[in-house]
Protein backbone atom coordinates (compact mmCIF):
# COMPACT_ATOMS: atom_id res chain seq x y z
CA UNK A 1 0.00 0.00 0.00
CA UNK A 2 1.27 3.45 -0.81
CA UNK A 3 0.91 6.03 1.90
CA UNK A 4 1.23 9.79 1.79
CA UNK A 5 4.71 10.59 3.10
CA UNK A 6 5.92 13.76 4.75
CA UNK A 7 9.70 14.14 4.76
CA UNK A 8 10.90 16.42 7.54
CA UNK A 9 14.46 17.71 7.31
CA UNK A 10 15.89 18.62 10.69
CA UNK A 11 18.88 20.89 10.03
CA UNK A 12 21.84 22.09 12.12
CA UNK A 13 24.53 24.67 11.40
CA UNK A 14 27.97 23.19 10.97
CA UNK A 15 30.78 25.03 12.76
CA UNK A 16 33.88 25.84 10.74
CA UNK A 17 36.25 24.53 13.45
CA UNK A 18 37.88 21.11 13.28
CA UNK A 19 35.57 19.76 16.03
CA UNK A 20 31.93 18.82 15.49
CA UNK A 21 30.61 21.00 18.28
CA UNK A 22 26.88 21.63 17.58
CA UNK A 23 25.26 24.99 18.34
CA UNK A 24 22.69 25.35 21.09
CA UNK A 25 19.70 25.33 18.75
CA UNK A 26 18.79 23.97 15.37
CA UNK A 27 19.17 26.36 12.52
CA UNK A 28 16.06 28.41 11.81
CA UNK A 29 15.55 31.01 9.09
CA UNK A 30 18.13 29.87 6.59
CA UNK A 31 17.62 26.15 7.04
CA UNK A 32 16.90 24.23 3.82
CA UNK A 33 13.33 23.54 2.82
CA UNK A 34 11.52 20.39 3.85
CA UNK A 35 10.55 18.20 0.89
CA UNK A 36 6.99 16.88 0.78
CA UNK A 37 7.20 14.36 -2.07
CA UNK A 38 4.34 13.66 -4.44
CA UNK A 39 2.69 10.34 -3.63
CA UNK A 40 -0.32 8.84 -5.36
CA UNK A 41 -2.95 7.21 -3.15
CA UNK A 42 -5.49 5.31 -5.24
CA UNK A 43 -8.26 2.93 -4.30
CA UNK A 44 -6.41 0.20 -6.13
CA UNK A 45 -3.53 0.44 -3.69
CA UNK A 46 -5.54 1.24 -0.57
CA UNK A 47 -8.31 -1.32 -0.99
CA UNK A 48 -5.78 -4.17 -0.89
CA UNK A 49 -7.84 -6.61 1.16
CA UNK A 50 -6.03 -9.85 2.00
CA UNK A 51 -3.34 -8.89 -0.49
CA UNK A 52 -0.79 -10.88 1.48
CA UNK A 53 -2.81 -14.02 0.72
CA UNK A 54 -2.85 -13.35 -3.00
CA UNK A 55 -6.54 -12.46 -2.96
CA UNK A 56 -7.14 -9.35 -5.04
CA UNK A 57 -10.16 -7.15 -4.52
CA UNK A 58 -11.19 -5.97 -7.99
CA UNK A 59 -13.62 -3.24 -6.96
CA UNK A 60 -14.10 -2.06 -10.54
CA UNK A 61 -15.58 -5.44 -11.44
CA UNK A 62 -18.28 -4.84 -8.79
CA UNK A 63 -18.93 -1.16 -9.59
CA UNK A 64 -21.72 -0.79 -12.18
CA UNK A 65 -22.88 2.70 -11.30
CA UNK A 66 -19.88 4.36 -12.99
CA UNK A 67 -18.68 7.95 -12.54
CA UNK A 68 -19.36 10.87 -14.85
CA UNK A 69 -19.06 14.67 -14.84
CA UNK A 70 -22.39 15.12 -13.06
CA UNK A 71 -21.24 12.75 -10.31
CA UNK A 72 -18.05 14.79 -9.93
CA UNK A 73 -20.06 17.98 -9.59
CA UNK A 74 -22.18 16.38 -6.83
CA UNK A 75 -19.75 14.13 -4.97
CA UNK A 76 -16.28 15.15 -6.11
CA UNK A 77 -13.68 12.72 -7.37
CA UNK A 78 -14.35 9.02 -6.96
CA UNK A 79 -10.98 8.25 -5.35
CA UNK A 80 -8.85 9.93 -2.72
CA UNK A 81 -7.21 13.18 -3.77
CA UNK A 82 -3.68 13.81 -2.61
CA UNK A 83 -3.61 16.68 -0.09
CA UNK A 84 -1.18 19.55 -0.59
CA UNK A 85 -1.75 21.55 2.59
CA UNK A 86 -1.07 20.32 6.11
CA UNK A 87 -1.28 21.25 9.76
CA UNK A 88 1.77 20.39 11.87
CA UNK A 89 2.04 20.20 15.64
CA UNK A 90 5.47 19.78 17.25
CA UNK A 91 5.34 18.92 20.95
CA UNK A 92 8.45 19.27 23.09
CA UNK A 93 8.87 16.74 25.94
CA UNK A 94 12.26 17.90 27.15
CA UNK A 95 14.72 15.16 28.13
CA UNK A 96 11.97 12.54 28.57
CA UNK A 97 11.09 10.40 25.55
CA UNK A 98 7.30 10.34 25.02
CA UNK A 99 6.97 12.23 28.28
CA UNK A 100 4.64 15.05 29.29
CA UNK A 101 4.44 17.67 26.57
CA UNK A 102 5.71 20.99 27.93
CA UNK A 103 5.60 23.11 24.78
CA UNK A 104 3.88 23.16 21.40
CA UNK A 105 4.82 24.68 18.06
CA UNK A 106 2.10 25.13 15.44
CA UNK A 107 2.74 25.29 11.71
CA UNK A 108 0.74 25.34 8.50
CA UNK A 109 2.36 23.88 5.39
CA UNK A 110 1.10 25.17 2.04
CA UNK A 111 2.73 23.43 -0.88
CA UNK A 112 5.63 21.09 -0.22
CA UNK A 113 8.18 22.93 1.90
CA UNK A 114 8.60 23.43 5.63
CA UNK A 115 11.37 24.75 7.91
CA UNK A 116 11.51 25.06 11.69
CA UNK A 117 13.88 25.19 14.69
CA UNK A 118 14.15 22.42 17.30
CA UNK A 119 15.59 22.51 20.82
CA UNK A 120 17.72 19.65 22.18
CA UNK A 121 15.66 16.82 23.62
CA UNK A 122 12.65 14.81 22.50
CA UNK A 123 9.75 15.79 20.26
CA UNK A 124 6.38 14.35 19.25
CA UNK A 125 5.35 15.41 15.75
CA UNK A 126 1.74 15.29 14.51
CA UNK A 127 0.50 16.11 11.01
CA UNK A 128 -2.89 16.10 9.28
CA UNK A 129 -4.17 17.54 6.04
CA UNK A 130 -6.22 20.65 5.44
CA UNK A 131 -9.59 20.12 3.79
CA UNK A 132 -10.69 20.94 0.25
CA UNK A 133 -14.42 20.97 -0.58
CA UNK A 134 -16.49 21.39 -3.74
CA UNK A 135 -18.71 24.18 -2.39
CA UNK A 136 -16.29 25.74 0.10
CA UNK A 137 -18.31 24.50 3.08
CA UNK A 138 -16.40 22.20 5.43
CA UNK A 139 -18.13 19.51 7.49
CA UNK A 140 -15.07 18.36 9.42
CA UNK A 141 -14.68 19.88 12.88
CA UNK A 142 -11.27 19.66 14.55
CA UNK A 143 -11.33 19.79 18.36
CA UNK A 144 -7.96 20.69 19.85
CA UNK A 145 -7.88 20.95 23.66
CA UNK A 146 -5.73 23.37 25.65
CA UNK A 147 -3.76 20.48 27.15
CA UNK A 148 -0.92 19.39 24.89
CA UNK A 149 -1.29 15.77 26.01
CA UNK A 150 -4.94 15.41 24.97
CA UNK A 151 -5.61 13.90 21.57
CA UNK A 152 -7.08 15.96 18.75
CA UNK A 153 -10.53 14.78 17.64
CA UNK A 154 -12.12 15.08 14.19
CA UNK A 155 -15.91 14.92 13.91
CA UNK A 156 -18.89 16.38 12.04
CA UNK A 157 -22.20 17.92 13.06
CA UNK A 158 -25.77 16.73 12.71
CA UNK A 159 -27.94 17.30 9.67
CA UNK A 160 -31.64 18.11 9.45
CA UNK A 161 -32.35 14.54 8.31
CA UNK A 162 -33.79 11.94 10.66
CA UNK A 163 -31.51 9.15 11.83
CA UNK A 164 -34.03 6.42 11.18
CA UNK A 165 -32.31 3.15 11.98
CA UNK A 166 -29.83 1.84 14.56
CA UNK A 167 -28.40 5.08 15.91
CA UNK A 168 -30.23 5.13 19.26
CA UNK A 169 -28.39 8.07 20.86
CA UNK A 170 -28.95 10.54 18.03
CA UNK A 171 -32.21 11.70 16.48
CA UNK A 172 -30.56 13.16 13.38
CA UNK A 173 -27.96 11.78 11.03
CA UNK A 174 -24.52 13.38 10.72
CA UNK A 175 -22.73 15.03 7.81
CA UNK A 176 -20.15 12.87 6.11
CA UNK A 177 -16.57 14.04 6.72
CA UNK A 178 -14.16 15.16 4.05
CA UNK A 179 -11.07 13.08 3.40
CA UNK A 180 -8.67 13.18 6.32
CA UNK A 181 -5.16 11.78 6.73
CA UNK A 182 -2.85 11.91 9.74
CA UNK A 183 0.47 10.71 11.13
CA UNK A 184 2.06 10.91 14.56
CA UNK A 185 5.74 10.30 15.25
CA UNK A 186 6.64 10.13 18.94
CA UNK A 187 9.96 10.36 20.74
CA UNK A 188 12.01 12.00 17.99
CA UNK A 189 15.38 12.70 19.61
CA UNK A 190 17.52 15.74 18.81
CA UNK A 191 20.81 15.25 20.70
CA UNK A 192 24.11 17.08 20.77
CA UNK A 193 25.92 14.07 19.32
CA UNK A 194 23.97 14.70 16.11
CA UNK A 195 22.95 11.04 15.95
CA UNK A 196 21.15 10.35 12.70
CA UNK A 197 22.32 13.58 11.05
CA UNK A 198 24.20 13.90 7.78
CA UNK A 199 26.39 16.79 6.73
CA UNK A 200 25.21 18.92 3.77
CA UNK A 201 28.34 20.52 2.37
CA UNK A 202 26.46 22.78 -0.05
CA UNK A 203 24.58 24.51 2.77
CA UNK A 204 27.17 23.91 5.53
CA UNK A 205 24.58 22.31 7.81
CA UNK A 206 23.77 19.00 9.42
CA UNK A 207 20.52 17.40 8.21
CA UNK A 208 18.37 14.62 9.58
CA UNK A 209 15.57 13.10 7.52
CA UNK A 210 12.39 11.94 9.22
CA UNK A 211 9.76 10.08 7.21
CA UNK A 212 6.14 10.36 8.31
CA UNK A 213 3.44 8.32 6.59
CA UNK A 214 -0.03 9.84 6.61
CA UNK A 215 -2.82 7.26 6.55
CA UNK A 216 -6.55 7.74 5.91
CA UNK A 217 -8.86 8.38 8.85
CA UNK A 218 -11.90 8.56 6.57
CA UNK A 219 -12.95 5.73 4.31
CA UNK A 220 -14.67 5.77 0.92
CA UNK A 221 -17.74 3.59 0.37
CA UNK A 222 -19.48 3.25 -2.98
CA UNK A 223 -23.11 2.18 -2.42
CA UNK A 224 -25.22 1.03 -5.36
CA UNK A 225 -28.79 -0.28 -5.40
CA UNK A 226 -29.39 -2.38 -8.52
CA UNK A 227 -33.02 -2.11 -9.66
CA UNK A 228 -33.98 -5.13 -11.76
CA UNK A 229 -37.14 -4.89 -13.89
CA UNK A 230 -37.72 -1.30 -12.88
CA UNK A 231 -39.16 -0.22 -16.24
CA UNK A 232 -39.39 3.38 -15.09
CA UNK A 233 -41.41 2.64 -11.93
CA UNK A 234 -38.88 4.36 -9.67
CA UNK A 235 -37.96 7.58 -11.40
CA UNK A 236 -36.34 9.80 -8.77
CA UNK A 237 -34.30 9.91 -5.57
CA UNK A 238 -36.24 12.34 -3.35
CA UNK A 239 -33.89 12.62 -0.35
CA UNK A 240 -30.38 11.83 0.78
CA UNK A 241 -29.46 8.38 1.98
CA UNK A 242 -28.18 7.31 5.39
CA UNK A 243 -25.83 4.55 6.47
CA UNK A 244 -26.06 3.61 10.15
CA UNK A 245 -23.72 2.13 12.71
CA UNK A 246 -20.62 4.12 11.65
CA UNK A 247 -18.22 5.94 13.98
CA UNK A 248 -19.04 9.50 15.05
CA UNK A 249 -15.43 10.73 15.20
CA UNK A 250 -11.77 9.83 14.66
CA UNK A 251 -8.69 10.37 16.83
CA UNK A 252 -6.12 12.24 14.73
CA UNK A 253 -3.27 11.17 17.05
CA UNK A 254 -3.95 7.41 17.08
CA UNK A 255 -6.01 6.83 13.93
CA UNK A 256 -8.73 5.02 15.88
CA UNK A 257 -12.42 5.65 15.27
CA UNK A 258 -14.71 6.57 18.17
CA UNK A 259 -17.07 4.18 19.93
CA UNK A 260 -20.32 6.12 19.34
CA UNK A 261 -22.45 4.74 16.50
CA UNK A 262 -24.25 7.23 14.25
CA UNK A 263 -25.98 7.39 10.89
CA UNK A 264 -24.06 9.24 8.17
CA UNK A 265 -26.04 11.24 5.62
CA UNK A 266 -24.97 11.15 1.98
CA UNK A 267 -26.26 11.98 -1.50
CA UNK A 268 -27.51 9.41 -4.01
CA UNK A 269 -28.51 9.64 -7.64
CA UNK A 270 -30.53 7.51 -10.07
CA UNK A 271 -29.07 6.31 -13.37
CA UNK A 272 -31.07 4.39 -15.93
CA UNK A 273 -30.30 1.76 -18.55
CA UNK A 274 -26.90 0.78 -17.16
CA UNK A 275 -25.02 -2.34 -18.22
CA UNK A 276 -25.10 -5.22 -15.74
CA UNK A 277 -24.20 -8.90 -15.79
CA UNK A 278 -24.98 -11.09 -18.79
CA UNK A 279 -25.99 -8.09 -20.89
CA UNK A 280 -28.90 -7.10 -18.65
CA UNK A 281 -29.88 -3.42 -18.54
CA UNK A 282 -30.72 -2.12 -15.07
CA UNK A 283 -31.40 1.14 -13.26
CA UNK A 284 -29.03 1.97 -10.41
CA UNK A 285 -29.31 4.27 -7.40
CA UNK A 286 -25.76 5.04 -6.34
CA UNK A 287 -23.28 7.50 -4.94
CA UNK A 288 -20.14 7.98 -2.93
CA UNK A 289 -19.85 8.48 0.81
CA UNK A 290 -17.06 9.09 3.31
CA UNK A 291 -17.16 7.88 6.92
CA UNK A 292 -14.86 7.54 9.93
CA UNK A 293 -15.28 3.80 9.52
CA UNK A 294 -16.15 1.05 11.98
CA UNK A 295 -16.48 2.04 15.63
CA UNK A 296 -13.47 1.58 17.89
CA UNK A 297 -11.05 0.45 15.20
CA UNK A 298 -8.10 1.67 13.16
CA UNK A 299 -8.73 0.09 9.77
CA UNK A 300 -5.13 0.77 8.74
CA UNK A 301 -3.99 -1.77 11.36
CA UNK A 302 -6.33 -4.54 10.20
CA UNK A 303 -5.06 -6.92 7.54
CA UNK A 304 -7.97 -9.36 7.30
CA UNK A 305 -11.73 -9.02 7.71
CA UNK A 306 -11.84 -11.62 10.49
CA UNK A 307 -9.66 -9.32 12.62
CA UNK A 308 -12.32 -6.63 12.90
CA UNK A 309 -14.67 -6.80 15.90
CA UNK A 310 -17.59 -4.68 14.77
CA UNK A 311 -20.64 -5.04 17.02
CA UNK A 312 -22.88 -2.55 15.21
CA UNK A 313 -25.42 -3.25 12.49
CA UNK A 314 -25.34 -1.21 9.33
CA UNK A 315 -28.41 -0.19 7.33
CA UNK A 316 -28.71 1.99 4.26
CA UNK A 317 -31.99 3.86 3.91
CA UNK A 318 -33.05 6.09 1.03
CA UNK A 319 -36.34 7.63 -0.07
CA UNK A 320 -37.31 6.90 -3.68
CA UNK A 321 -40.19 8.23 -5.77
CA UNK A 322 -42.39 6.08 -8.00
CA UNK A 323 -43.76 7.23 -11.35
CA UNK A 324 -47.18 7.86 -9.77
CA UNK A 325 -45.64 10.63 -7.67
CA UNK A 326 -45.68 8.61 -4.44
CA UNK A 327 -42.50 7.88 -2.50
CA UNK A 328 -41.30 5.29 -0.02
CA UNK A 329 -38.33 4.72 2.25
CA UNK A 330 -36.22 1.71 1.35
CA UNK A 331 -33.99 0.16 4.02
CA UNK A 332 -31.30 -2.44 3.36
CA UNK A 333 -29.16 -4.43 5.78
CA UNK A 334 -25.55 -4.13 4.58
CA UNK A 335 -23.85 -5.22 7.81
CA UNK A 336 -21.91 -8.11 6.32
CA UNK A 337 -20.64 -6.00 3.43
CA UNK A 338 -19.45 -3.15 5.67
CA UNK A 339 -17.62 -5.57 7.96
CA UNK A 340 -15.98 -7.26 5.00
CA UNK A 341 -14.93 -3.90 3.54
CA UNK A 342 -13.62 -2.37 6.77
CA UNK A 343 -11.43 0.11 4.84
CA UNK A 344 -14.20 1.06 2.42
CA UNK A 345 -15.31 -0.39 -0.88
CA UNK A 346 -18.34 -1.17 -3.00
CA UNK A 347 -21.65 -1.94 -1.25
CA UNK A 348 -24.17 -3.59 -3.55
CA UNK A 349 -27.85 -4.38 -3.02
CA UNK A 350 -29.97 -5.96 -5.76
CA UNK A 351 -33.71 -5.38 -5.75
CA UNK A 352 -36.24 -7.06 -8.03
CA UNK A 353 -38.86 -4.38 -8.64
CA UNK A 354 -41.42 -7.02 -9.72
CA UNK A 355 -41.69 -7.89 -6.02
CA UNK A 356 -42.19 -4.30 -4.84
CA UNK A 357 -45.78 -2.96 -4.61
CA UNK A 358 -46.46 0.58 -5.75
CA UNK A 359 -47.31 2.85 -2.78
CA UNK A 360 -50.72 4.48 -2.69
CA UNK A 361 -49.89 7.34 -0.33
CA UNK A 362 -47.11 9.93 -0.53
CA UNK A 363 -44.59 11.00 2.07
CA UNK A 364 -42.99 7.60 2.46
CA UNK A 365 -45.96 6.24 4.46
CA UNK A 366 -47.08 3.71 1.91
CA UNK A 367 -44.63 1.01 2.98
CA UNK A 368 -41.00 0.44 3.79
CA UNK A 369 -38.99 -1.97 1.71
CA UNK A 370 -36.78 -3.69 4.23
CA UNK A 371 -34.67 -6.78 4.77
CA UNK A 372 -36.57 -9.63 6.34
CA UNK A 373 -36.29 -9.91 10.09
CA UNK A 374 -35.56 -6.25 10.86
CA UNK A 375 -39.02 -5.12 11.89
CA UNK A 376 -41.93 -7.52 11.53
CA UNK A 377 -44.57 -4.83 11.23
CA UNK A 378 -43.09 -3.57 7.95
CA UNK A 379 -43.66 -5.09 4.54
CA UNK A 380 -41.17 -7.76 3.57
CA UNK A 381 -39.92 -8.04 0.01
CA UNK A 382 -37.31 -10.15 -1.67
CA UNK A 383 -33.93 -8.44 -1.76
CA UNK A 384 -30.85 -9.91 -3.38
CA UNK A 385 -27.85 -9.00 -1.25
Amino acid sequence: MRKIMILLLLALLALSSCYREPPLHLYDIDSPAVALPIVELSLDTYWDYDGNLGINYDWRAEWYYGWDDEDRSIFGELEYEEPTKFFLRRYYTGEVKEGTRIDKKNAYVSGRTFRAPYDWGFWDILAWNDVKTIDGVQSLQIEEKSSYDEDIIASTGTTMYSSRYHAPRYQNSFYEPEQLFSACEKGVEINKNLDGFEFDEDNNIWIRKLNMYLEPLTYIYLPQIILHNNNGRIDQVTSNGNISGMARFADINTGFAGEDAIAVNFKMRLKTNKDFKAGEKVDIVGGRLMTFGICGQNANRITRADEENDTEHHYIDVQLQFNNGMDSIFVFDVTDQVRKRYKGGVITVELDMDTVPTPKRSGGSGFNAIVKGFEEELHEIEIKN
